[in-house]
């Protein structure tokens, strides 16, 4: 502990130096550095984050695409949420010094809140041993300072993490909270030393838990040993609370491993960032024309096609074909999982009916993009198909034509070339000069390229589902 001028106590932050820089200015850098490579945009008001807490080598780049969502924002509260590694107690313990002091500076708790929290049940209170040393809310705090402008915190250990637990806490907070713009940080990594293989499939239940905004589903996968989460009470607390806010959806922003740290992937840590929001609309392409039947007839082509791929199997033979699927268009296939681009693969002119060019990419999309391995049998389950149906090109002489959310780009000089859907330059908040140099990026070219007369910049769009 230590205190000021005026007697109020600060607790320190004893993991300094060891799992993060105790150094301010090497941990300015660390921050800025995890927060410039992550590129997560949410579209509405955010109420909650899950990030990891383990050291920032491991967890702070997947910590980063969280507190991306958040940064250069204002909030009265952000209360931090994590589990107890080191004290055992019944229920939740929430801090009541006066803040605490990291290598970014103080941080002022708001004392008041805590105390109303604390107030709200008996299984509430303030258990000082569970604090002295918990990683869980330590570590999250330099982010916090880093990326908003203005806040007190609450730092809350769970002793407990039962179902019943996590509905007191939450209801305590959305109680004691009421007319305050407040932050819910959830603490967590998820599953710990396994091959990367299992790492995945365990932590894929709580990444499609989250990704459904379901805490019952997270609670009973976890009672049942179906994932691991050290910090699965802080996680579906946050949900009840988020959704009680009134958030609406939930959104896993990115998933990774020790093992993609170290190379090392016989015994590693999975990691999770994810939000909480109301969703805030943002049309994105342009309508086409195709019925809700049509647009589902197409993904599961894809799907189809995916898994007999994958399996060695003889493709699917389509039938129930419209007019309009038959008509020629441009089309790309995209796959996720757990939130990370899997593989992207398209055809720009539409030279063939539309439902055989995204069988064609849709298999593509699976085998043989060159940035992924395959896809394989074990990850079908969890995979996630968005088809982008292109609009012919138009080549442009003026940036000024570009609209954000309404188009794509295509940029191509010599033997260098490179596309951007519409939903890309969305989902990043980008502005239209972002858009063309991220383009120019995806084409292995220099923004000098621009200003070159030979350089030819296409605008597009699509109808994205």
């Amino acid at each position: 502990m230590a205190q000021n001028c005026e007697g109020i106590e600060y607790r320190t932050s004893p993991h300094a130096g060891t799992w993060y820089p105790g150094n301010e200015g090497q941990l300015r850098e660390i921050i800025d550095g995890f927060l410039k490579n992550a590129r997560a945009k949410v579209h509405g008001e955010i109420f909650g984050l899950v990030a990891p807490h383990a050291g920032y080598v491991y967890s702070g780049p997947v910590a980063a695409f969280a507190y991306k969502t958040v940064e250069g924002m204002e909030f009265d509260d952000v209360i931090v949420i994590g589990p107890s590694h080191r004290h055992g107690f019944y229920g939740a313990s929430v801090d009541t010094l006066g803040g605490r002091q990291t290598p970014l500076g103080k941080i002022e708790y708001d004392v008041e809140l805590a105390k109303k929290i604390i107030a709200a049940d008996k299984n509430i209170g303030y258990e000082p041993a569970a604090h002295a040393a918990e990683h869980s809310v330590e570590i999250q705090m330099p982010f916090i300072q880093y990326t908003i402008k203005s806040f007190k915190a609450v730092e809350i250990i769970m002793g407990t993490q039962d179902y019943k637990t996590c509905e007191i806490l939450s209801q305590a907070i959305v109680n004691s909270t009421k007319g305050r713009s407040v932050l819910i940080v959830a603490s967590s990594d998820l599953s710990h030393y396994h091959s990367q293989k299992d790492a995945e499939n365990l932590d894929n239940m709580v990444v499609e838990a989250m990704a459904k905004f379901d805490p019952e589903l997270l609670h009973n996968r976890l009672k049942t040993d179906s994932c691991e989460a050290c910090g699965g009470g802080p996680m579906i607390t946050a949900m009840l609370i988020s959704r009680q806010l009134g958030a609406d959806k939930s959104k896993p922003l990115y998933y990774a491993t020790s093992g993609d740290i170290t190379g090392d992937r016989t015994q590693v840590v999975g990691y999770m960032a994810a939000a909480f929001y109301k969703e805030q609309e943002m049309k994105v392409g342009v309508d086409l024309g195709f019925s809700k039947k049509e647009k589902e007839k197409l993904k599961t082509i894809a799907r189809e096609t995916i898994e007999a791929a994958v399996h060695g199997k003889k493709l699917p033979q389509p039938t129930g074909i419209t007019k309009k699927l038959k008509e020629p268009y441009g089309i790309f296939v995209t796959i996720n999982k757990q939130g990370n681009l899997r593989g992207c693969i398209g055809r720009i002119i539409g030279d063939q009916p539309l439902y055989l060019t995204c069988q064609q990419m849709a298999r593509a999309a699976a085998l043989e993009d060159p940035r992924f391995p395959p896809v394989a049998e074990k990850e079908l389950s969890s995979l996630q198909i968005e088809i982008s149906i292109l609009t012919p090109m138009k080549r442009i002489s003026n940036k000024d034509e570009i609209v954000v959310g309404r188009d794509g780009l295509y940029i191509r000089k010599g033997m260098y070339s490179g596309l951007l859907l519409p939903q890309v330059a969305a989902e990043y908040g980008w502005t239209v000069d972002e858009f063309l140099t991220q383009t120019c990026y995806k084409a292995g070219l220099s923004t000098d390229v621009l200003n070159s007369k030979d350089t030819e910049i296409y605008r597009f769009s699509a109808e994205v589902f």
